[in-house]
């Protein structure tokens, strides 16, 4: 039987006692620590039986105390997870936070703040609402655009396809038997994801060269009619980071009245550049967007900014309605609740917010530039060397190509040796069936000699 615990024992865990003191400061050495290294390494992962072995059993009744706690995250757990901000981190998306984003984090943390309603979190639902007025003028929104942060870009695509439904149904002037999404075939797989939530079918549109446009979209709705309640046009695909035709699939969506939603969760920060902005032509059409600040916005994890052209009917189709939520829901109050599949919210925007107020919007479009320009260099740098060759010409910071004669094992034990020896942690990707390598570069202080490094590797 375990023994009894002293009564004030729970009591200790929140009061601020000399205990207190000595955990808060531990943690606070590490996090400031971590924070201004500029030299982590990049790690990698452990199995399953060799982390039991070195963590030991770490959860008791008595608990192991602060100091012993936080050695075992980090030098154990820590270095068995991969570092997403490094800059040789070039697989799936990277994170690179500013170190100014991601120590508000804790800030946000520290402050116990609640940013589900406005009574409860009003400054902090304030500054979050302009980083969101900022994002939406940048898009060419009008005024009276908004939303909110939602975790990542799998829940505002959900979201925002829940309210395009509604308001689809709110218009219909007969049942609809089965409600259809049209995307590309190349939409990221959220899509079909939000699909399956929401029982709905997804015509895929297939395209020549991975752009989506407007032709083809009008062909799908002359097909499917009236079933059809939202079409989903991608700004920037997370394989290869392509732009669809975003105006003439809005001059399609318009002619048939349907909700154009615009999925830029990787790659709609780019339009924040001179030289990337005409790509993206049409998105200040669209009923609703999204774009994550933890790719190409330099946040922490996790944070999507979902923004609704006409934010109303985003809160008609997401407000909870239940007696104790009466004191919310019976006023006008900006509740960021009320705008997607969410209740119970974390602030997630406030370090972007912290971020952006500190540096200023004119160091996210240098940074982000600096991506798009490296991008070119190295693909102008692949396409000068006979083993590799370049799928296609980059449009944002995403660069795919192939080495010559290789096949799928020959790419995974490419990859397996830059992660072993600390290299680069590039894992191989594919694209209608061929196996190939990819870089995606968003991190800052990632350089050419990073990358041309990385190619000499694969001779």
């Amino acid at each position: 039987m375990t023994p009894p615990l002293p009564e004030d024992h729970a009591a200790r865990m929140h009061e601020v006692s000399a205990e207190t003191r000595s955990i808060v400061e531990l943690v606070l050495e590490y996090s400031e620590r971590r924070l201004l290294s500029e030299d982590n390494p990049l790690d990698k992962p452990l199995p399953p039986a060799e982390l039991s072995r070195l963590a030991g059993r770490t959860i008791s009744e008595a608990g192991i105390g602060a100091r012993k706690a936080l050695g075992v995250f980090e030098h154990v757990l820590a270095p068995a997870c991969i570092t997403t901000d490094d800059p040789r981190y070039l697989s799936f998306i990277p994170s690179a936070p500013t170190k100014a984003a991601a120590a508000f984090d804790l800030v946000v943390s520290a402050s116990a703040l609640y940013g589900g309603s406005w009574l409860e979190g009003a400054g902090a639902v304030h500054a979050e609402n302009e980083v969101l007025r900022w994002l939406a003028a940048e898009f060419g929104m009008p005024d009276g655009a908004g939303g909110v942060f939602v975790q990542g870009g799998t829940l505002g695509n959900l979201s925002a396809l829940v309210a395009a439904r509604e308001a689809a149904r709110e218009r219909a002037s007969a049942p609809i038997a089965r409600w259809k999404i049209v995307c590309s075939v190349e939409a990221h797989s959220s899509i079909a994801s939000a699909a399956r939530v929401m029982d709905v079918d997804v015509v895929g549109v297939p395209t020549d060269d991975g752009v989506l446009r407007g032709d083809a979209v009008r062909a799908a709705l002359q097909e499917h009619g009236d079933s059809v309640f939202a079409v989903v046009a991608t700004a920037g695909s997370t394989n290869f980071g392509i732009v669809d035709d975003i105006a003439s699939i809005a001059d399609a969506a318009a002619a048939h009245g349907v909700w154009l939603h615009v999925d830029g969760a990787y790659g709609l920060s780019a339009m924040l550049t001179d030289t990337a902005r005409p790509l993206f032509a049409g998105v200040e059409r669209a009923d609703s967007l999204v774009v994550d600040p933890h790719k190409w916005l330099f946040a922490p994890f996790d944070a999507c900014a979902l923004i609704y052209r006409d934010p109303e009917l985003g809160r008609r189709a997401h407000t909870q309605h239940a007696e104790y939520l009466d004191t919310l829901t019976e006023t006008g109050d900006w509740s960021p609740s009320d705008y997607a599949m969410h209740l119970t919210r974390r602030p997630r925007g406030l370090p972007l917010w912290f971020s952006l107020a500190t540096h200023g919007a004119a160091a996210y479009r240098a940074a982000i530039t600096h991506a798009l320009e490296l991008a070119q260099q190295i693909a102008d740098d692949i396409e000068r060397r006979p083993e590799l060759r370049l799928v296609r010409r980059p449009q944002l910071g995403v660069v795919v190509f192939e080495r010559v004669g290789w096949d799928k094992a020959d790419y995974s034990r490419w990859s397996t040796r830059l992660l072993d020896a600390q290299r680069a942690f590039v894992t191989p990707s594919s694209h209608a069936g061929v196996t190939n390598a990819r870089f995606a570069i968003l991190n800052p202080r990632t350089t050419l000699e990073h990358l041309t490094g990385i190619l000499d590797t694969m001779r």
